[in-house]
């Protein structure tokens, strides 16, 4: 349980004023759906044992006769005397005053549920095992705000004390809802995780690029946690796992030695001559401008990696199915064997070369602009460096990629 909260004697300040620095809680109303929850939740108690809120608890009076008894109820607040021989409209009154507490456990028990993901990360959003249900209120009157990914969830709670969720990008955050695109379905979110803000597919969903314009303006809990799973896939299961200790990891070789079919090629990339290999490809597909995801997977079991895995919340378990297919294309590529090749280049062109690499892998050619001319992956540069440098055939300094066999193929998987 959370530290024990002011009990009866404190319910004067579910008010909009704090009192001796007490967070200012919204006034809450006890639902008879809430009440009816603690009823049966009570017919279920033996006589002895006790239903327990944050800073009190309630039960049969062991006493009484039976569940019919007038006067079949106990509370007992923390640090008081116990209330015994209550009638449950003696009871009703006292749960009124506690409203707070009542509902938080009602949100929680009755409405999330089962212990398990969806609980954890929603009681994770506002805080629920750290913070005092005053304190939790309080700033639920308000919006708790949390980032998962590109989302940006905000947390409320209605005078019932019912959870309520806004979810929308995290870049649209000062937007009007009125000039978002508004969605109460969450499966709406299939169709907004498609394609980018350029309308490209998106085969990793967990990628940076989210696209924009739109709002879950008010989720139940039920409907916020499934919109989070459609938008980022067992994202909040693995989260969850990792917290209870039991996020299962496959390793590169573990992984790449389960691979069959065409993807079979990738285990003949590991020849016992180390793991550099396997840096570029973290470092090409798992970083943090390119996945969300945390990366926690390293070689194998006894060797870590030398690239970092990034900040992400929640963690990546396993190389997926966008680096497999990566791996598969390099390990062919890497297969080659190397020749020499001689180009002329003036320093700039040297530079310029590197440039336009570093705007492609960063994904920033479209942020280069036509008339900067300065920048080396400019789009006029590149064209007059490509007119100056390459012939008719398209080759680099007039140099054949393979100056043999001209007609040869020269990508390994071209024909399949």
């Amino acid at each position: 349980m959370s530290d024990p909260a002011p009990a009866a004697a404190d319910a004067d300040r579910q008010t909009a004023e704090t009192v001796d620095d007490e967070p200012a809680v919204p006034d809450i109303d006890l639902p008879s759906d809430a009440f009816d929850a603690v009823l049966d939740a009570l017919g279920d108690l033996d006589p002895n044992d006790r239903l327990r809120f944050e800073g009190f608890a309630v039960g049969r009076d062991p006493d009484a006769e039976d569940i019919e008894d007038a006067a079949a109820y106990v509370l007992e607040p923390g640090g008081d005397d116990p209330r015994t021989g209550l009638s449950e409209r003696d009871l009703h009154a006292a749960l009124e005053e506690r409203a707070p507490q009542v509902t938080d456990w009602y949100a929680f028990e009755r409405v999330v549920g089962e212990f398990g993901p969806r609980r954890a990360f929603l009681r994770w959003i506002e805080d629920a095992d750290g913070a005092t249900v005053a304190t939790r209120y309080a700033a639920l009157a308000e919006g708790i705000e949390r980032a998962w990914g590109q989302l940006r969830v905000i947390a409320t709670v209605t005078d019932r004390g019912e959870r309520r969720y806004e979810v929308r990008h995290v870049d649209d955050a000062g937007v009007t809802r009125e000039e978002l695109a508004a969605h109460d379905d969450p499966l709406d979110a299939r169709e907004i995780v498609k394609l980018d803000e350029k309308g490209r597919y998106r085969p990793l969903k967990t990628a940076p690029t989210l696209r924009r314009g739109w709002v879950f303006p008010e989720l139940s809990p039920r409907d916020a946690y499934e919109l989070v799973e459609t938008v980022y896939p067992a994202t909040v299961a693995n989260w969850h796992r990792e917290r209870e200790g039991e996020l299962d990891v496959n390793h590169w070789r573990e992984t790449m030695a389960r691979q069959s079919g065409i993807y079979g090629v990738i285990r003949t990339w590991d020849r016992g001559e180390g793991h550099e290999h396997v840096n570029w490809v973290a470092e090409a597909c798992c970083d943090d401008s390119q996945c969300l995801k945390r990366r926690e997977w390293e070689y194998d079991d006894g060797t870590d990696l030398d690239v970092d895995g990034g900040d992400g919340v929640f963690p990546c378990r396993e190389p997926c199915s966008v680096v497999v297919s990566a791996a598969r294309k390099w390990t062919r590529l890497e297969s080659e064997q190397p020749r020499t090749y001689e180009f002329e280049l003036t320093p700039s062109e040297k530079e310029q070369l590197e440039a336009i690499v570093d705007a492609v892998a960063d994904g920033r050619i479209d942020e280069i602009r036509e008339a900067d001319t300065k920048e080396g992956a400019n789009r006029y540069r590149a064209r007059f460096l490509r007119a100056k440098l390459f012939d008719e055939e398209g080759n680099l300094g007039g140099v054949p990629t393979d100056p043999t066999d001209p007609d040869d193929p020269t990508d390994p998987d071209d024909g399949e």
